[in-house]
């Protein structure tokens, strides 16, 4: 399932960024490239909508809706492997003292790799 949404998942990249570079722009006539505004206005209608806009369109919420599964399937893979992991266990508090102290024995601390902590100067 994941897989076959991934795949997806690129084609439909691989479409939208083919289909976006293939439209034209607003101003992509010649008098666009020196100032003049011609017949195209930047608010204005722009008629009816052509094969590649439908196309950007359809492309666009394909993406988005694969993307929202895939981060869906993603979370839900990741907490399932977190809640079934193997119990973490917990240091002995000082309170109740460490195992090999009940034995009797004087344990050592163990060392640590952060350096201790600096004493104030006076």
């Amino acid at each position: 399932m994941v897989t076959l949404l991934v795949i997806l998942h690129i084609i439909v990249c691989f479409v939208l960024i083919l289909v976006v570079l293939l439209q034209t722009g607003k101003g992509a006539d010649l008098a666009g490239a020196f100032g003049g505004g011609g017949s195209q206005t930047a608010l204005g209608s722009r008629g009816a909508a052509t094969f590649l806009t439908k196309a950007t369109t359809a492309s666009a919420v394909i993406f988005m809706i694969t993307s929202l599964s895939l981060a869906l399937v993603s979370s839900r893979r990741t907490s399932a492997i977190l809640q079934s992991g193997a119990p973490v266990q917990q240091a002995p508090s000082p309170a109740t003292g460490s195992p090999g102290a009940a034995e009797g024995g004087a344990q050592k601390p163990a060392p640590s790799d952060q350096p201790a902590p600096a004493q104030p100067k006076r």
